[in-house]
């Protein structure tokens, strides 16, 4: 696929509208908008948290980490495109994405503690910045929902964020593991 982007603005955005990969023009807030948007603004945050890692982080998942981050502007290239629109050719999320992040979920949480209590985010740099991913990333599956609705997307979509976010969550916790901080567990009623 060859990309050439050649020029930064184009004006389309002076009137509060966008345009599709597929050049229809849409509102800035329309659902479609605001499902790929939130998915860049994930993948921004991932962004964040690749940089939070330091020689002594775990190597393997901060090359994972930039692997969903590719996997995130492949989604939302899916998303920028009407269906109708879609290359035969064009780079969708497939159920094997989704399996190799159950395949890592299990992997790593076999080797983590039983939770018996929710945890507070925190942990180290690390793990709080991937907790920051994690709901933002819950955001943006709940924006693929509300289009989902209005406008039907493939399933592998709406499962990959979603499994996305467990993945989240079980890395932070694998994260605070590794900075020796541990977990913070939330303990109701607990104001000292």
């Amino acid at each position: 696929m060859s990309i050439v982007i050649n020029r930064v603005y184009t004006k389309v955005g002076d009137r509060g509208t966008s345009r599709l990969a597929g050049g229809q023009e849409v509102d800035k807030d329309s659902l479609r908008l605001e499902a790929y948007g939130t998915l860049d603004e994930l993948n921004a945050v991932m962004g964040v948290l690749v940089d939070r890692f330091g020689p002594q982080d775990d190597a393997v998942m901060k090359r994972a980490l930039v692997r969903i981050q590719n996997e995130l502007f492949d989604v939302g290239g899916e998303l920028a495109v009407l269906p109708e629109d879609r290359h035969p050719a064009q780079i969708t999320i497939s159920p094997a994405d989704v399996a190799r992040l159950e395949e890592e979920i299990d992997r790593v949480n076999a080797d983590l503690p039983v939770l018996r209590s929710f945890i507070l985010p925190g942990g180290g740099a690390v793990a709080t910045a991937m907790h920051v991913a994690r709901t933002v990333c819950r955001r943006a599956e709940r924006r693929l929902v509300t289009l989902h609705r209005a406008e039907p997307q493939r399933s592998e979509v709406l499962i990959y964020v979603n499994r996305l976010s467990d993945w989240l969550f079980v890395m932070g916790r694998k994260a605070a593991k590794d900075a020796g901080i541990g977990e913070l567990m939330w303990r109701p009623g607990d104001r000292g």
